[in-house]
């Protein structure tokens, strides 16, 4: 099982928080967010790890360097923006068996999800899988659409209804069938040039606590109350 972890962004919604310091290495209760990140591919034994990195990858480099807190780190960087889609797809360039499932993991997302019970769910004929993640208000969030055999049908808009949902948790595992759907150029979406693509891709539905701490009040919220 190969990991990628896309930390490329330039964080502008996070404003001078993030102006010398990648997103990723922001502090939550004593741990950096890569910290936590970590924990969770540990649960499945990976220590190898491809970072997907771009705005402030020299930082990156200086704090963690290529091994850090038990893992080893390669890094895919990207000197032009390629957009979620693009830095994907370089990034599984680098990874150590590409004839194996990857688990990719937005540099942003803190989640209590039971890793080896996603990975058990995941069928490696299929695409492979999304994390469906639970949020009380998903007014601000892409919804998905699947039916009781979590095959994916749909990705819905933000409509701006305030009531609970399951949205795209930023965390997917995608199977070798993935590279089949990436367009050739090299800058695009996963989201929307990808995802609305793929025919077998299927959801996994989780409600364990998730949070984006790519805002400021959502950064806040999860330095103060987020715990596993």
């Amino acid at each position: 099982m190969n990991a990628i972890i896309i930390c490329g962004g330039l964080s502008t919604r996070l404003g001078d928080i993030t102006k010398s310091i990648p997103k990723i290495l922001l502090e939550i209760k004593g741990r950096t967010v890569l910290d936590w990140q970590i924990e969770k591919f540990k649960q499945v034994g990976i220590n190898e790890i491809v970072l997907a990195a771009g705005h402030l990858s020299d930082a990156l480099f200086e704090n963690i360097g290529t091994k850090y807190n038990g893992v080893n780190f390669t890094y895919s960087i990207e000197k032009t923006r390629l957009g979620t889609g693009g830095a994907i797809k370089r990034a599984l360039e680098y990874v150590a068996e590409p004839d194996q499932p990857t688990l990719i993991l937005n540099g942003d997302i803190l989640t209590g999800v039971k890793l080896p019970l996603m990975c058990e769910r995941l069928n490696k004929t299929s695409d492979g899988l999304i994390l469906g993640a639970k949020v009380d208000d998903a007014a601000t969030y892409g919804t998905l659409v699947y039916g009781a055999d979590f095959h994916l049908k749909e990705f819905k808009e933000k409509e701006g209804k305030h009531q609970p949902g399951y949205i795209n948790g930023g965390f997917y595992m995608f199977t070798p069938e993935v590279k089949k759907y990436f367009p050739k150029q090299e800058n695009f979406s996963i989201e929307h040039d990808v995802f609305p693509f793929m025919k077998n891709l299927y959801v996994y539905e989780s409600d364990e606590p998730w949070i984006d701490i790519g805002v400021p009040e959502r950064l806040a919220w999860a330095r103060e109350y987020w715990k596993e």
